[in-house]
Order: C-alpha cells, then structure tokens, then sequence
C-alpha cells in the first residue's frame, strides 16, 4: 500500500500568505486522513528574493494553526536535507544526467539580448518565451563559447511540437501544446538550480504522492510533467487549488487589505477560526456544518469535494466565526489566550494595558465584564479595544450634550447628585451589571424620573459618547472609584 506523503514548499521571499496557509493546511489534512506524512521543504533557489526572517515567519505561522509537519527543517527526516540550498549535489547530478541525454542545452543569451527579444514580441503582440536560438547551435559553437567561459543557462529541451497532458484531481485532463510552452531555465548561469528543476527532483526523492498548490502554479505544470518524462520519473498526483478573490472583485492581494497570515493573528484572531474559515473556501464538505475542529477537518476532508471556483474571502464571515469562538471561550482563557498574544506579538501596547487592567480585578469581575464584552468583541484587539478605549479616556465634557432631551439643566445636576448618591452604596465587590442593572432600574421607579433622565447623563458622563455600551457595562469597567469621579466632573461641567 502506498503511503500518503504531501508537502509544503514555500519561499522564504515573503511572509506566510493567508491563501498560502491554506495550501498548507489542504495538504496536512489530506496526509494525516490517510496516516501518511505532511513535510516542509524550503525552497529558497531565488537567492536575489530572499528576505531575512521569512523562513522564521511562515514556520511560525504553520506553529500557530497547528500544522506541524512530520520531516522538514528544525526536524529532520529520511529524506533530508529539506533546505534546497543544502542540495546543491543532488541537482547538479540530475542536471548533468539531462544534459548527457540531450534533454536540456546551454543557452548563451545575454541578459540584454533576452530584453531585446521579449521587446519585439511584446511589440508584435507575441507571448513571451524564449526563441531558442541557442538550441541550434552547432557543437563547434558550443565548444567556442564554452572555452570562452562565455555565461551559459540550462533549458529544458520541450519538444516542438505535440501536446502534454496534465491530469489534475479536481480539474481532471488539460491539454497544453508544445509549441505555446517554454524552454524553461533548469540552472541558472551561476549554477543554482530554478525552482522547477529543484521542485520535481525533490518531490520525486522525497517520495511526495500529491503536490496540492495553488492554481497560479497550473501553467508551470505541463513543464513539470515533461521534466518528470525527462528524468525517467513517475509524475505526482496534482491538485490546483482555486485562488481567493478579494469582495471588491480581482485576486486577493495587500491592497484588498492585510494578507499575511500572522497580521491576523495580531489583530486578534484564533487560530481555531482561521483554519476553520479557510477550510471552507474551496472544500465544500456537502453537510450543513460550520464549524469544525481540527479532528473533524481531518476526518471529513476529501481532495473530491475542492472546488475549481474561486472563493470570495469576506472578513465579515471571519469576524463572525472568530465571535463564534471567542464566546466559547471562559473568562480565564480569553485572558491566556491575550497572554499569548504579548508573548508573541512585536506590537504589544495595547494588550500589556488591557492585560495589567484585567488582571487587577476580582475573578467575579472578570467573569462578569468577560460575559458581556464577548457579545460585542469579534476579535481579541477588539476585547482590548473595547475596555481600553473607556479605561484610559480623558473627557470634556460639553453640558448640553449630557442633558436628556425631555430634561432640563437643572434637573440633571439634581440627577447626578442623587446617581452620585446611589453607586456610593454599592460595596466594590458587588459593582457588577447584574446587580447595578437592576437596583438603579428599582430606584429610578421611585423618584420623578423617567429612565432616560437618569441614563442618559449617566452613559454620557461615563463614555463621552451619544452611542456606547449600556451605562451599567460601562460602570462595571470602570469600577465604583472612576465611576463616581466621572459623574461628578459631568455634574461641575453642567454646574460651571
């Protein structure tokens, strides 16, 4: 029986890309559904792209959503090294076999002579792809220019004409002609190999039976097929994922807003909703469930059920099924969970305020303030957002803003004076909604009063603002201290 093996391959030019994580997460479950093995491999043959701390970046980002690979860096594995740049040998050995055969030529072109000819075909409105002036060259040539050490690359001899076949899980057979097909460049004239000679050599040793990616990779592919031909090797199973499209219409990109996937982490979204919203663009799981966990992702995910249409990334469901998850959560693990995010967050002020806040109340407090900030938090920036925005605000306060409008100025200093009066009978352990809601309700009953009178100047007074949390939330985050303090500058303000 053959044993699953899928992989992740990114390189490290970047930070990890929310579309990327996806493809990783497709092919993590797929491998672990079939008890095979999920490996991470560092494709960083684009020396000139990379950029320090991407490698760390997209590790740390396949960390948090609990993908972890079975081989890979930092791991090991039977089938090491998994960093291209270790596998310069390897290459080299199946670049020489290719060019033994007469499967792959020496190109001498100069950069400028490539920029030339893509000008008069972009001129002509021709695609772009090489001219192959070198592939017929005569030996004596060859000879010449290499006793020269004139520069030379390593195409791929594709042939002329014809067609290749690709088989695709999802898509099932596409047939590309030979003649629109490039030359592709398998060794660059430094000796690197290009992502396509490394790409096929590795996933062959490594023994990868499915290579799930993106659908911008479906061009490549009939390259990659040939290449397979080439070398004497058996093809993977390929699967091209479809690719998210931003709301406002066109692929998702950064000016759609952020892409990368830790940004999402530090905005405050779980883990837990990232792979369950990502789950669901592309694989429909024909049931009517929404929510799952990573045990049932595993168990229900088939490569059958991906789609070819391009989802729709909307940040309003995210936000939604964040909420979903955040109310599942206690008090006490929201907070370890904002923890976390210090921890791990390089932009950390704001949870350092709400986390020296939060953790200075009374566990009731904490549970109390926690019930009702979930109903209107999506994410955790939000929880911090939504305390510490009241917490650390400095009011001015303009008098006629704090007047009901069925009131008068001087009713509402009488107002506040006796609301003064009231909160000051409440012991500090007891200032929580579900005791100030009801008792200042009852009071407001037996004075001349309506509710608005009183809470309105009170919301106002406590938020600086005409829309808010209820004036008992608000309260209940302040404490009794700050609250009283509030009242009674908004009483001098109307006095003044």
């Amino acid at each position: 029986m053959i044993t699953i093996r899928t992989r992740f391959a990114p390189s490290p030019t970047g930070n990890l890309h929310i579309g990327g994580a996806r493809s990783a997460l497709f092919a993590y479950l797929w491998a672990k559904k079939n008890h095979g093995q999920f490996i991470l491999r560092v494709e960083d043959t684009d020396r000139a792209r990379e950029k320090v701390g991407a490698l760390e970046n997209q590790m740390e980002g396949l960390k948090w959503l609990g993908i972890n690979w079975d081989e890979g860096p930092k791991k090991g594995g039977e089938y090491g090294p998994y960093v291209q740049s270790e596998r310069f040998d390897i290459y080299q050995k199946y670049a020489a076999q290719l060019l033994a055969e007469d499967k792959v030529y020496r190109c001498f072109c100069t950069p400028e002579r490539l920029a030339q000819m893509r000008q008069k075909q972009q001129e002509n409105k021709q695609a772009p792809r090489y001219d192959r002036v070198c592939r017929h060259l005569s030996d004596d040539e060859i000879e010449k220019k290499i006793q020269t050490n004139t520069p030379y690359v390593l195409r791929l001899k594709v042939p002329e004409q014809g067609t290749v076949e690709v088989y695709d899980a999802i898509r099932g057979a596409i047939t590309f002609n030979c003649q629109d097909i490039d030359d592709q460049v398998l060794v660059k004239s430094d000796g690197f190999p290009t992502y396509h000679l490394a790409n096929v050599v590795d996933d062959h040793l490594m023994k990868i039976t499915h290579v799930i990616r993106g659908e911008e990779w479906l061009p490549s592919t009939p390259k990659h097929v040939l290449l397979y031909q080439a070398l004497g090797f058996s093809a993977p199973q390929f699967v091209h994922l479809s690719i998210f499209l931003a709301k406002a219409g066109g692929k998702m990109s950064k000016r759609h807003g952020e892409t990368s996937l830790l940004a999402f982490r530090d905005k405050g979204y779980l883990s837990e909703a990232i792979v369950n919203f990502i789950a669901l663009l592309g694989w429909n799981p024909k049931t009517e469930q929404e929510y799952f966990t990573k045990e049932e992702l595993i168990e229900q995910f088939e490569i059958s059920k991906l789609n070819t249409a391009n989802p729709v990334f909307e940040t309003e469901k995210l936000d939604w099924m964040n909420q979903h998850y955040l109310k599942k959560l206690s008090s006490g693990e929201m907070f370890t969970k904002m923890k976390e995010m210090i921890s791990l967050n390089s932009d950390v002020a704001l949870y350092k305020l709400f986390a020296e806040w939060f953790s200075g109340l009374s566990v009731k407090h904490q549970e109390s303030i926690w019930h009702n900030l979930k109903e209107r938090s999506k994410t955790l920036e939000e929880v911090a957002v939504n305390t510490m925005n009241y917490v650390n605000k400095e009011i001015v306060y303009q008098p006629q803003e704090l007047i009901w409008k069925k009131s008068d100025q001087k009713t509402t200093i009488k107002i506040l004076e006796n609301l003064i009066e009231k909160i000051k009978e409440f012991a500090k352990e007891d200032f929580l909604v579900a005791n100030l809601e009801p008792q200042i309700l009852a009071w407001i009953k037996t004075t001349e009063w309506g509710n608005g009178d009183v809470l309105w100047p009170m919301r106002f007074a406590l938020s600086g603002e005409k829309k808010s949390p209820s004036p008992f939330e608000l309260a209940e985050i302040l404490g009794p201290a700050e609250t009283i303090n509030r009242l009674t500058k908004a009483k001098e303000s109307l006095n003044a």
